[in-house]
């Protein structure tokens, strides 16, 4: 009978001694999800840079009824000029992107010659030399593949397709001797545009990112009002631009608008025993 009393006083001192040794122990925090994040992958972009643009040909009716055929030589000079964009997307993973961008490609001057030898009346070898400018709105929605990052530089190429309003402005031909003969209203012209891009990203920080961009844009034609002589005859044609493209450098910043955050669950506080 005593030895069935001490071995039950000895099991309800092992409880007791448990249960106190259990209560010096912190209790584990609750487990807790990482937040949602409704908008981890927005972003807003601001860029800036310079245009360096090309046109096919510069066309007037004229010269397929009255030059020799093959005759014809052309030069054309576009100087640099600022783009001013704005932009939003979303990084959809840690390669694909997408945005949509506005921006303003300010005035670029530009100087053309044509040589060529007219089949008359009168007769002979001719010139005429040109001088206007030319300036778009272009909006573009790009879809973009980051191929992975070393040391925070993320290399990057991407796609673009879009509209662009092409303006042609202060236009005016001169002969060689200077003499001013003809004119041409400002005129705008909406085309679809296309664009490809290739860069290098720079992870700043997680919400600041900058980038170093090349792009080529096809923007379509581009066409200025009816030419007038300056003795106000015309026959009722613009001068057309067609096929105007661009290289263009852009250095551009991007802000993510909630990013996410790096998540490590909550550290277990120190073990403290009493005693």
């Amino acid at each position: 009978m005593r030895t069935l009393k001490n071995f039950l006083a000895a099991g309800a001192a092992s409880l007791i001694s448990t249960a106190a040794l259990a209560a010096d122990l912190p209790m584990p925090p609750p487990y807790i999800p990482p937040p949602v994040q409704d908008f981890g992958g927005w972003y807003l972009r601001g860029d800036i840079g310079l245009s360096n643009q090309r046109i096919k040909e510069r066309h007037y009716s004229r010269y397929d009824t009255d030059l020799v055929p093959g005759s014809l030589n052309q030069t054309t000079d576009f100087k640099s000029a600022g783009i001013f964009g704005i932009g939003a997307g979303y990084q959809f993973n840690s390669w694909f992107r997408a945005d949509v961008t506005g921006e303003y490609r300010a005035k670029s001057n530009y100087t053309g010659r044509d040589t060529f030898i007219a089949n008359g009346p009168p007769p002979g070898a001719g010139s005429d030399n040109y001088t206007g400018h030319k300036s778009e709105w272009l909006f573009l929605a790009n879809a973009y593949a980051d191929l992975g990052t070393w040391w925070c530089i993320t290399p990057f190429v991407g796609a673009g397709i879009g509209a662009a309003r092409v303006t042609l402005g202060g236009f005016n031909d001169y002969l060689d001797n200077g003499t001013l003969t003809g004119v041409a209203a400002d005129n705008s012209k909406w085309n679809f545009a296309w664009a490809l891009h290739a860069g290098l990203a720079y992870k700043i920080s997680p919400s600041w990112t900058m980038e170093l961009a090349y792009r080529y844009v096809d923007m379509g034609n581009g066409a200025t009002g009816i030419l007038y002589n300056t003795d106000g005859s015309t026959i009722n044609q613009a001068m057309d631009f067609r096929h105007i493209t661009s290289h263009d450098v852009k250095l551009g910043v991007r802000w993510a608008i909630d990013p996410v955050p790096s998540y490590a669950p909550p550290m277990l506080p120190p073990l403290i025993r009493k005693g």
